[in-house]
């Protein structure tokens, strides 16, 4: 019997259904969420629906136990592959105090946890860029074998700290993988609007590192593109700059009214490809996936957040009085 895809890839039947169940346990925590700002209940959604595909199979290249992942506000199916629980990401949204990312001061999608080696992420957009290319620097002075992994969108890429964070890592030949995940739109913006070259992977080049442009609803194309940067990364080659390509299938944000600048043909048009679909028929088409399995994996994972759900919507938010907490030095003996 010929090989299938993912195992020619080196994959398991194993690997592949934890990258579905990733992208399945995303797009259904974010599909909760939804409602739940729906009944006003949560102030804020930014959405990963249609990127799933991307963010699981990148995360399952990486070292989830010594590498560091600076994601940017769409990206929860990264952090849930590098270990942030539904519950933690509830707590975030219902901004209760025990949140990990900031203690419930910081809008949901300002992801960070020090136990995982998720990079704390600004407001202003862009800004891990840098912070990536900084971390990578580290690992190469202390002979570290931990490589450093940071995505953001394609309008971030025509931002100042994109081009210099790349040309920082690239003169130095850090360990570290830019993925842009271009998802046609910044806000209301539209592609051919925001840059003049064909892809943003043709900056590359400019910055003396590879470049490559992968399918973002094909899990595994972009499993092989990061896993090949992987590698040239821990032996000391340097960057590399994979662009992702998929549809934002959501508006920007739970504030956004994506009518105004895109038709609901061209959004229709978009989900026929969705990547939960379209993976989930290569896996039964591999006879990996069987509708008892994606059944178990379904309940499971409603399980899992109806729990998350109702422990944060019950758990205490923040005391007023830490306020100030990790914002100014405590003197004296304090």
């Amino acid at each position: 019997m010929a090989a299938t895809r993912h195992e020619r890839l080196g994959l398991s039947d194993k690997d592949v259904l934890s990258i579905y169940e990733t992208m399945l346990l995303a797009r259904k925590i974010d599909e909760r969420l939804w409602l739940l700002n729906r009944a006003g209940k949560i102030p804020f959604v930014v959405s990963c629906q249609g990127q799933e595909a991307a963010q699981a199979g990148a995360a399952l290249a990486l070292n989830r136990e010594e590498d560091y992942v600076l994601p940017y506000y769409r990206d929860l199916g990264i952090v849930l592959a590098f270990g942030m629980t539904a519950t933690e990401v509830m707590l975030a949204s219902f901004a209760r105090a025990d949140d990990p990312n900031s203690g419930g001061r910081q809008m949901p999608g300002h992801f960070g946890q020090k136990k995982n080696r998720i990079v704390t992420s600004s407001s202003p957009v862009t800004t891990q860029v840098p912070h990536a290319a900084g971390i990578a620097l580290a690992a190469k002075m202390e002979n570290k074998n931990f490589v450093t992994f940071v995505t953001f969108g394609e309008g971030s890429a025509n931002q100042g700290d994109f081009h210099e964070g790349l040309n920082f890592a690239g003169v130095h030949k850090l360990p570290v993988i830019f993925m842009c995940e271009n998802n046609q739109y910044a806000i209301s913006v539209p592609a051919e609007k925001q840059y003049a070259c064909e892809k943003i992977s043709d900056r590359a080049a400019g910055y003396g590192m590879p470049g490559v442009t992968v399918d973002g609803n094909d899990p595994l194309a972009v499993y092989e593109a990061v896993k090949d940067a992987s590698d040239r990364a821990r032996s000391g080659e340097g960057p590399t700059l994979i662009e992702t390509m998929f549809y934002r299938l959501t508006p920007h944000s739970s504030d956004d009214d994506d009518s105004t600048y895109r038709t609901k043909e061209e959004v229709a048009e978009a989900r026929e490809k969705d990547p939960l679909v379209t993976f989930a028929a290569y896996l039964r088409e591999a006879n990996v996936l069987t509708e008892e399995k994606e059944q178990d994996m379904l309940d499971s994972i409603k399980t899992t957040i109806d729990e998350a759900t109702e422990a944060a919507e019950q758990a205490p938010y923040a005391a007023p009085e830490s306020t100030l907490d990790h914002v100014y030095a405590k003197g004296g003996d304090e």
